[in-house]
């Protein structure tokens, strides 16, 4: 059984007032921190009621570190430390969007039911629809995806001419579904945020590169992250198309089941394939089974969306064409979700570096202890990390004093902060030496005060 660990309440702040009224600017105090305790502990009754399954190591974690909090099943409240992930993780997506050509907008939540009608997806997609009516009795729902809103888009304003094509339009919003059995968190909610992307070329061979770039730009993010992730080809589903690709991270907890072979770069979900498939239909090898996490999933749709909508394009001679289509999906918050679950161990968690919520906690001494002698060297190094300019707002002081600094380093490996610096007994030396414990790899290091700035000159951030 994993033992949780309760994190502490913050400490009166009257006792710590040399952090707070210092000349060298305001700063980032763990103290401040909205960070609630373990609620896993705390409450196990009324998270079986709002979780309504058992949990993940993902929603464990970020439960007892206080990321998130249930608000119905299926639905939770980001904290302040999940919030910056997110807003990292946000970045790294638009940076790889942005480098193809993509151009960022933001459609309507609320999705009228004429459209799907259209589409004829009212019906085909159903209970997971959330739907609503307004005081005139229109329909609508919450938009699960925008397929129906975006082609609608294009062909109210008319088609697109070939000098803008091809274009790449996304978003990263919040979604809803009605999922049955909301379970594991972030991992399978009724509200979360995705990135979607919905692309119109003229002709099938340009839709088709620009399917692969951006599924090259879904395996950048991913390598970024430092992922372990799988390419299968996947079922259209209800979205429909011509062709399918999913992006899975493997683990035990995952809801799909693929066949990968280990001899080429074939893998597959097994929806796809026939049921006594076990040889890869490329190189004939044993194909291997194993479980995973959808993260994203592409989709080359043609012209089901368009030709409905009369979504054209108009190529050099001004004729139009039924635009071919692609949409793209990277489930945002699953993703946070999905790669704390991964890379973590049962009692600390492990963020991907680039979207650890802070890169560096410092801890000063305890105050009243042998080391308090210390806390100068410590304020100082702090300060110089901050001037450090891409870390300005990526260290946070861990300024409850009233802890030995044993405890505040257990709780900060449980958070998960990439690298941990210590004021200890040897920050009392002439010159001061301070631990610098990084939290991947387990190693420690004992470095001066030039060493440490020397060493997170090479910190990324993003």
């Amino acid at each position: 059984m994993v033992r949780l660990l309760r994190l502490s309440l913050p400490h009166p702040v009257a006792s710590r007032a040399h952090y707070n009224d210092s000349s060298r600017g305001k700063r980032l105090l763990l103290s401040r921190l909205y960070q609630p305790g373990s609620l896993w502990k705390e409450n196990p009754s009324e998270l079986q009621h709002k979780s309504n399954e058992p949990s993940s190591k993902s929603q464990r974690l970020m439960y007892k570190a206080g990321l998130i909090r249930p608000s119905s099943p299926g639905c939770f409240h980001y904290l302040p430390y999940t919030v910056r992930s997110m807003e990292k993780l946000i970045r790294l997506v638009d940076k790889a969007m942005q480098e193809i050509g993509g151009q960022k907008i933001n459609m309507t939540t609320l999705c009228s039911a004429a459209l799907w009608r259209q589409s004829g997806r009212w019906d085909l997609v159903g209970k997971e629809l959330l739907c609503l009516k307004d005081r005139h009795n229109q329909e609508y729902c919450l938009g699960p995806t925008h397929e129906e809103s975006v082609s609608d888009l294009i062909a109210t304003e008319g088609g697109i001419g070939y000098k803008r094509l091809p274009l790449l339009l996304y978003q990263i919003t919040r979604k809803f579904r009605d999922e049955k059995r909301p379970c594991f968190g972030l991992l399978r909610g009724r509200e979360f945020y995705m990135k979607d992307m919905y692309t119109f070329d003229i002709t099938e061979e340009a839709a088709c590169q620009t399917y692969n770039n951006v599924c090259e730009a879904y395996c950048n993010v991913f390598s970024a992250l430092g992922l372990k992730y799988v390419k299968v080809q996947a079922d259209t589903g209800n979205i429909g198309g011509k062709m399918s690709h999913e992006f899975h991270l493997p683990a035990n907890i995952g809801e799909d089941k693929l066949l990968v072979c280990g001899s080429c770069d074939f893998a597959g979900n097994v929806e796809v394939l026939q049921p006594d498939e076990t040889n890869c239909p490329m190189c004939k090898e044993q194909l291997v089974e194993s479980k995973g996490i959808e993260i994203a999933h592409t989709f080359y749709l043609g012209t089901k969306y368009s030709s409905v909508f009369n979504a054209v394009c108009y190529d050099s001679q001004n004729k139009p064409s039924v635009a071919e289509m692609g949409c793209y999906g990277i489930g945002i918050s699953r993703l946070l979700a999905a790669s704390i679950e991964v890379l973590s161990t049962e009692d600390d968690i492990h963020w991907p570096n680039l979207i650890a919520p802070y890169q560096i906690c410092l801890i000063p001494p305890k105050k009243g202890s042998k080391e308090t002698a210390a806390l100068a060297a410590a304020e100082e190094l702090y300060h110089d990390i901050r001037a450090v300019h891409h870390m300005r707002d990526e260290a946070i002081l861990d300024d409850r004093d009233h802890l030995t600094i044993g405890k505040r380093v257990k709780e900060a490996h449980m958070m998960g902060y990439p690298y941990v610096i210590v004021a200890g007994k040897k920050a009392l030396e002439s010159p001061p030496q301070f631990e610098v414990h990084c939290h991947r790899t387990g190693d420690v290091h004992l470095l001066s005060k030039e060493g440490v700035l020397n060493f997170i000159q090479g910190v990324q951030v993003i």
